[in-house]
C-alpha cells in the first residue's frame, strides 16, 4: 500500500495553482489552493513525458555491440531528469543477429525489474525494412537494409517477449502491403519512415495498417519534385500521425507550423535522442557516424562537415520549449504533443493525463521563459526525481 503523497503547482492547461493528490498509483483529486506567492513563480505540473523514439542516453546505447549490462535500468532511471515516465528504446537497422541480441537484452532487463517494466512501453524497431537510397536511409547501413520479412519479424519478436510495439517501414517495398498487415494485426504500430516511397505506396500503406511516421522530414532525400512527393502524401493521409524533432535543427520552424496546423493532436514529438544526448559539448567519436562535434547550442553535426546533423541530441523538454518559445504550441499544446498524445497513439494508460483516476505519472516544470525544465518527476505516484 503506498502512502498517500500530493504535489503543487500550476495546472499545465488552466494555468491555475492546484494541489494534485495521489496514493495507489493514482492521481486521486485535484483541488484548487491559495498560493502564498505570486501565481508566475509556481512551476507547472502536468503529465509526464512519453518518448516514442530513443536510442540513447548520456553515453548509453541502446545500438551497441553489445548492450552492456544494465543499460535499460539506467537510461530509465537517468531519464526522470528529463521529465520522462515512458519511453521506447529504439533499436536500428544492423545484422539479424545484432538486432536480436539487442531486442532481447532489452526485454529481459525489462522483465527483471518493476520500475524498468512500468517505463519501458514498447521496443521501437527503426529498420531494416527502408530505403536503400542515400538521403532516404540517412545513417542507417546499407549492408543491412532489407525488404520486410514476416518470419524474420516474429523472431525479433520472440526474442523480445513480445515487447517490440513499433517497426518503422518504407512502404517502397513490395512486400510492404502484406508485412504491414499482419504487423497491425499483430498490435505492431507501423510507422512509415526512411522512405523513397511513391504516394501511391504511401496511400497503400496506410490502407493496409500504416498509422504513423518516423520523424517527419527527416531520413528524406535533400532534395525532392515539389510535388508530388512522399512529404505532402504523408501529411495529407489521414490516418498518419506524424512524429516530429523539434529541437530547432532538423526542422525549420515553417516546417514544423504546417505539420502542426495539418495533423493538430495526430502531431507527436519525439526526441530520436542519441548516445551524446546529456553530454557536454566537445567531439566525439560515435560507432555511428564517426567523428562527430555537439556544439554549445546543443547541435550535433559530421566533424568533416557542420553541414550534416549526426542525430539528435536533445530531449523532450527541449523540444516542447522550442514550440513554444517560437508560438507553434502554447504551453498546454506542446506538453500533450510530449505526453497525452504519444501515450494515445500507442494507447498507454497514461493518455487520461492530469485528472482524477489517471496513472500519477506526473513531471513538474519550472519555466524560464526561453526553457521548461522539470524540478520533479513522479512514477506510478512516487518521487523518482527532485
Amino acid at each position: 500500500m503506498g502512502q498517500p503523497i500530493s504535489v503543487k503547482g500550476r495546472h499545465y492547461k488552466t494555468g491555475q495553482p492546484v494541489e494534485v493528490t495521489m496514493e495507489e498509483g493514482r492521481i486521486t483529486g485535484i483541488l484548487p489552493w491559495a498560493a502564498d506567492e505570486p501565481v508566475s513563480g509556481i512551476a507547472w505540473v502536468g503529465p509526464g513525458l512519453v518518448d516514442l523514439q530513443l536510442n540513447g542516453y548520456r553515453s548509453m546505447d541502446f545500438n551497441a555491440q553489445p548492450i552492456p549490462s544494465g543499460t535499460t535500468h539506467k537510461v530509465t532511471r537517468a531519464l526522470w531528469k528529463e521529465g520522462v515516465t515512458a519511453y521506447f528504446p529504439t533499436v536500428i537497422t544492423g545484422s539479424d543477429e545484432r538486432i536480436e541480441s539487442a531486442v532481447a537484452a532489452i526485454a529481459a532487463e525489462t522483465e527483471e525489474d518493476p520500475i524498468t517494466r512500468s517505463c519501458v512501453a514498447g521496443i521501437h524497431l527503426e529498420g531494416p525494412f527502408i530505403s536503400p537510397e542515400d538521403g532516404a536511409r540517412g545513417a542507417h547501413n546499407k549492408a543491412y537494409v532489407k525488404a520486410p520479412d514476416w518470419d524474420l519479424m516474429q523472431r525479433w519478436q520472440e526474442a523480445a517477449r513480445g515487447l517490440i510495439r513499433i517497426v518503422t517501414v518504407s512502404p517502397e517495398w513490395p512486400e510492404s502491403s502484406e508485412f504491414i498487415r499482419r504487423c497491425a494485426d499483430a498490435g505492431i504500430v507501423v510507422s512509415v519512415g526512411h522512405t523513397n516511397a511513391t504516394p501511391e505506396q504511401i496511400r497503400s500503406a496506410a490502407e493496409a495498417g500504416a498509422t504513423m511516421v518516423t520523424h517527419f522530414g527527416n531520413g528524406a532525400h535533400p532534395m525532392l519534385p515539389r510535388h508530388p512527393n512522399y512529404l505532402w502524401e504523408q501529411l495529407a493521409s489521414e490516418p498518419l500521425w506524424a512524429c516530429v524533432i523539434a529541437d530547432g535543427f532538423h526542422l525549420p520552424d515553417a516546417v514544423l507550423k504546417v505539420v502542426r496546423k495539418v495533423k493538430e493532436e495526430r502531431m507527436l514529438l519525439v526526441s530520436d535522442a542519441v548516445s551524446l544526448s546529456g553530454m557536454p559539448p566537445g567531439a566525439y567519436d560515435m560507432p555511428v557516424g564517426g567523428q562527430v562535434v555537439l556544439t554549445e547550442e546543443g547541435r550535433l553535426h559530421l566533424a568533416h562537415d557542420p553541414r550534416l546533423l549526426a542525430g539528435s541530441a536533445q530531449l523532450l523538454p527541449w523540444g516542447i520549449s522550442h514550440l513554444i518559445r517560437k508560438g507553434i504550441c502554447d504551453l498546454a499544446g506542446a506538453w500533450d504533443a510530449a505526453s497525452v498524445h504519444p501515450a494515445a497513439k500507442l494507447g498507454l494508460p497514461s493518455a487520461q493525463g492530469l485528472q482524477t483516476g489517471a496513472p500519477a505519472d506526473l513531471a513538474v516544470m519550472e519555466w524560464d521563459g526561453s526553457f521548461l525544465r522539470p524540478s520533479a518527476v513522479y512514477k506510478a505516484g512516487e518521487k523518482q526525481y527532485g
